[in-house]
Parts: C-alpha cells; sequence; structure tokens
C-alpha cells in the first residue's frame, strides 16, 4: 500500500513522475485505439486518460510535469516542422495557393467566433482557447495556448481550463467535418465515381513525368555537332545518356559528335523529347535500355555520403568517373539534372555507366539506404536549442503594444521548417527519416497530453459538473461547423472544386486524420490525400500561431 502511494500520489520522487506518465500514456493509447462507428481518438486518448487518473488522484512533481510536458511540446512541434518543412513553400505553387487561401478562411473564421464568442457571452478567454483547439481537433493548438498563457502568468485554475475546454469540444470537432462532407455532397448532388474520375483526368493532363525517348540521327545539319552543341542549341531540359553507333553503345559525353546512323536514349519530358526528335531525326527501331548484355548499365544510387550534401553534379563530376546521371528523385519528384543540381541527403540518382565504373561512383555518393532509416542526434538537438531561442526572442505586432513570444510551441516549428528546407550543412543533416519523425512526434505529444490531462482533470470534472460543458460544446459547435460550413459552400459552388480534393482540403484544414480517413474511405482515389497535404503545412503553423494572437489580444483589451 506504501509502494502505491508513493508512486500514485505522493506528487514527489522521479519514480513517481516516471511511473504516472508511463501509466497513463498506456492507457491512453489503448483508449486511442478503441473505434466507435468507425473513428477513434487517437492521440487524444491520453489527455482524457490523463482527466480520469488526474480526477482520482494521480500526481506529479509540478516541476517534473511542467519539464515533461514542455519537453514534450518542443519534440512534438519540432517533428512537424522536420516533415513539413521540404514541401512548405512548394505547397503554394500552382493550384495549392487557392487551396492555401481556403485554409486561411476556415483557420481565420474559426478564430473570429473564437474573439466573438468570449465578448458575446462572457466565456473566459482561457476556455475559449481550449474550445478552439478542440472544435479543431489541433492538438499543438492547445499547447501553443497554453504556452501563451504562462507567458502572460496566468494562474493555476486559468491554465487548466483550456485542457478541460479541449476536452469537452474535442468530440464535435470530429463529428462536425463528417457532417459539413455529408451536407455539401447531397446539396450538390456528387456522384463519387465522376469526381474521382474527373480527378484522375485532370491530373494525367498536368503531371510532369519524366519519359525516355530512342532518336537515329538523320539530321545532317546535326551530324558532327557535339552531344554538347546540340542540347544547348535545343534549350531544352534533357539528358541524354547513351549514344550506340554501329551496334555499340557508349555513354554520352558533351564532346561526343554525333554521326548520320546514331542512336540516342534521351531522358526529359515527353514535349522536350518530340522537340529534340524533330531536331535529329526520327524515332529508333531499337531500345537501347533494353541491351542488358551490353557494357552499360543503369543503375539506382542513394546520395548518403555527407562530403556531397550541398555540392552540385558540376562539383561531383560524374564524367570523371565515367558515368551519367540521367534523373534525379527528391521526396517522390523525379528532376532532370544538371551540372547546376545541388544534391541532398536522400536524393535518389539514376545513373548509366560501365558496371565497375558504377561500382565506384557508388561508393562515391555512399549510396547506404541503411542512413535512410538512420537518424543523426546531434541536428535534433541543435534544432532544438536554435529553436528555444528564437522563441524566447519578444518581438511586436502591429497593434499590440507589448512584445509577445513564439515560445518552444512557435520557435521549434519554425527553425525546423527552415533546417529541413536547407537539408544539411556540411555533415549534418537536418531532415530526419520518416520513421524516427515519427516516433520523435509520437513521444512528444504523449507526454505533452499526459501532462495536460493530469493537470486538468479536476477542472474539466468541475466544468461538466457546473453545467459549464454544455455551453462549452454548443460554442465549440460553431467554431467547427460555421467556418467549414461556408468555406466548403463557397469552394464547392463558386470554385467548382472537385469534391474529393475539397474533402481532403477540408480534413486538412482542421488537421483531422480521422476525416482524412473517413474521405479516403469514399473513393481508392489520391485526391483526397492530394488536398489534404496541401493545405496541412500552412493551417498547421496557422493553428499553432493563431491561439497565441488570441491570448495577446484578449489579455490586453
Amino acid at each position: 500500500m506504501e509502494l502505491w502511494r508513493t508512486l500514485f500520489a505522493s506528487g514527489e520522487g522521479v519514480a513517481n513522475a516516471l511511473f504516472a506518465v508511463s501509466l497513463v500514456a498506456v492507457a491512453g493509447l489503448a483508449i486511442g485505439e478503441i473505434k466507435v462507428f468507425g473513428i477513434k481518438l487517437g492521440i487524444a486518448g491520453p489527455l482524457f486518460a490523463g482527466i480520469g487518473f488526474g480526477y482520482f488522484g494521480l500526481t506529479m512533481n509540478e516541476h517534473m510535469l511542467e519539464f515533461v510536458r514542455e519537453f514534450g511540446l518542443a519534440l512534438f512541434v519540432y517533428g512537424i516542422g522536420n516533415a513539413v518543412g521540404p514541401t512548405f513553400f512548394s505547397s503554394f505553387a500552382k493550384d495549392g495557393l487557392r487551396l492555401n487561401a481556403l485554409a486561411v478562411l476556415v483557420v481565420g473564421g474559426g478564430a473570429l467566433i473564437t474573439v466573438f464568442l468570449h465578448y458575446a457571452f462572457g466565456t473566459p478567454w482561457e476556455a475559449v482557447i481550449g474550445l478552439f483547439s478542440g472544435g479543431t481537433t489541433n492538438t499543438p493548438s492547445l499547447a501553443a495556448g497554453i504556452s501563451m498563457l504562462r507567458q502572460v502568468n496566468a494562474t493555476p485554475d486559468q491554465l487548466a481550463t483550456p485542457a478541460a475546454a479541449y476536452a469537452v469540444a474535442y468530440p464535435f470537432g470530429i463529428i462536425g467535418i463528417l457532417l459539413v462532407m455529408g451536407l455539401i455532397r447531397i446539396f450538390f448532388s456528387v456522384k463519387i465515381p465522376e469526381e474521382a474520375a474527373e480527378w484522375e483526368k485532370a491530373r494525367q493532363a498536368s503531371r510532369f513525368t519524366l519519359d525516355r525517348m530512342n532518336i537515329e540521327v538523320q539530321n545532317e545539319q546535326v551530324a558532327e555537332h557535339t552531344i554538347g552543341e546540340v542540347l544547348g542549341g535545343a534549350k531544352r531540359n534533357l539528358v541524354i545518356s547513351r549514344v550506340s553507333r554501329d551496334g555499340t553503345q557508349a555513354i554520352a559525353d558533351p564532346n561526343f559528335k554525333l554521326r548520320k546512323g546514331d542512336v540516342v536514349l534521351a531522358v526529359g519530358e515527353k514535349r522536350h523529347l518530340q522537340d529534340l526528335q524533330w531536331l535529329l531525326g526520327q524515332p529508333a527501331q531499337v531500345r537501347l535500355q533494353d541491351e542488358s548484355k551490353g557494357p552499360i548499365q543503369a543503375q539506382r544510387l542513394v546520395v548518403t555520403h555527407s562530403r556531397l550534401f550541398g555540392k552540385t553534379i558540376g562539383e561531383v563530376n560524374p564524367r570523371a568517373y565515367g558515368v551519367t546521371i540521367t534523373r534525379l528523385n527528391r521526396q517522390s519528384l523525379e528532376l532532370v539534372p544538371d551540372d547546376a543540381s545541388q544534391l541532398q541527403f536522400g536524393d535518389i540518382l539514376m545513373v548509366v555507366g560501365e558496371r565497375d565504373k558504377l561500382s565506384r561512383f557508388a561508393e562515391v555518393v555512399g549510396n547506404d539506404d541503411k542512413s535512410l532509416t538512420h537518424a543523426q542526434v546531434i541536428p535534433i538537438f541543435v534544432g532544438l536549442a536554435l529553436g528555444v531561442i528564437l522563441g524566447s526572442i519578444p518581438f511586436t505586432i502591429p497593434g499590440i503594444p507589448v512584445p509577445i513570444k513564439l515560445g518552444l510551441a512557435g520557435g521549434p516549428l519554425i527553425v525546423a521548417i527552415l533546417l529541413s528546407r536547407l537539408g544539411s550543412f556540411g555533415p549534418i543533416v537536418w531532415f530526419m527519416p520518416p520513421g524516427v519523425n515519427h516516433i520523435i512526434r509520437e513521444l512528444g505529444i504523449t507526454c505533452f497530453m499526459v501532462c495536460v490531462g493530469i493537470y486538468s482533470g479536476p477542472r474539466f470534472i468541475s466544468a461538466i459538473a457546473s453545467g459549464d460543458g454544455l455551453i462549452w460544446m454548443a460554442q465549440a459547435t460553431m467554431i467547427t461547423f460555421i467556418p467549414l460550413f461556408l468555406v466548403g459552400f463557397f469552394a464547392r459552388m463558386i470554385l467548382k472544386i472537385n469534391y474529393l480534393t475539397l474533402c481532403g482540403v477540408l480534413s486538412g484544414t482542421m488537421t483531422d486524420p480521422p476525416a482524412l480517413a473517413f474521405a479516403n474511405a469514399l473513393s481508392p482515389s489520391q485526391a483526397q490525400a492530394t488536398g489534404y497535404s496541401a493545405v496541412y503545412p500552412l493551417t498547421m503553423c496557422l493553428r499553432i500561431i493563431a491561439p497565441q494572437l488570441i491570448i495577446a489580444m484578449l489579455w490586453l483589451l
């Protein structure tokens, strides 16, 4: 009995803190896996478990609880920033700009409704922050709000309120978006197969892919010109990887002089290949890539050697090794390599050359697949330290008379986005492998939710018992439903956005994986995931920054 009291209710010592976090984490993660109507709480499970254990007397030392909570928060947001950083800026290209504008409207609309609820109904500002986060099922938003409350010296009771409001609002945060999807589908009489077919047709029309083409040189004006002169004159983003003369293949060198009857294998975008064919001659009757018995082979190599990070292909000079790089695949994007292309950790190169020369070049680039699953630990702590420094710097916003800080929710996030976008610095690799990133995020957010739940347990029960809980539920409904409904109908009616894409966008604006899972169940199309990923990076940043701005304004007014 004494052992149980020491570990469960003493609130002192490292053993008590470790036991409390572990106990609640196990129970909460188990609860999060339970499905109800195909929906599960996921990472919100530890919050509800912490609330329950906290109500029944589980305690932790205040300083240890604060450390575990804040360290978990920093790990989580750093992992998020590291994951979204490489695609953060590219997400604004093409249709991404329009989709992200919709995300801004959803987040901004929810923030305005949150402020309105405070002034119209007198809901405490620390409570509306929890409703804003719970009504949008966004845990980092809750973390940022609590972090900001600490900056403005909120009382212990005020610090416990956001988590209680979050827990009350969370269920409708999930249900609300599913309801909006259903209403849009009914109102516009959406036919899912037609939407999927339409999206796939549009994707194929705009898709950038690299093709190969075998071309026989027949143009007399091209004969006796070098490959470098031909490609330079063509002004096209192309690579000629091989040349066959009298049945013998050779690696294409920029100084190689073409003759009539030569067959070249070119790699590039289809329309550019067609231009090159028109310039050189006609389609060849042979496929050089299929002649596996010849001395020229193609091999996939992965850039993992630290001395290559940040260097250009020209600086590496693959021709000096007797090979040619024909394709560069970076984070599922195919690129045509040129001498100015900078190499990054994890780049996948398609290289053509003789077998022994390919082996030597593989040693140069590294080609160690195991490195893709192994993270460097030093860059993680360097990034966290830089994030803490950035989060501790006060800055001013027009209209707000006192400076605010990004804190542990904003500083590590922004640093991680910038560093992962940079990719590497000398031998240091900032970008983490997906598996390692996932573990860091899950560990961090679990620790944060456990501590918030334990701290807020008594406050949550009292809110429900006093009747505030029912009011909070109604207000959370407004925060969730109104922006999604208005933006969703506008996007479909005025902008004519594909329904499946729109479902993904709405899920992304809520950063809600259960909603995305529901949308994915409608069709095997990739439209939903594409819409979700297009808006997720910006939305996550906005939902972390929004509660901090709301608190700063409400606190000062």
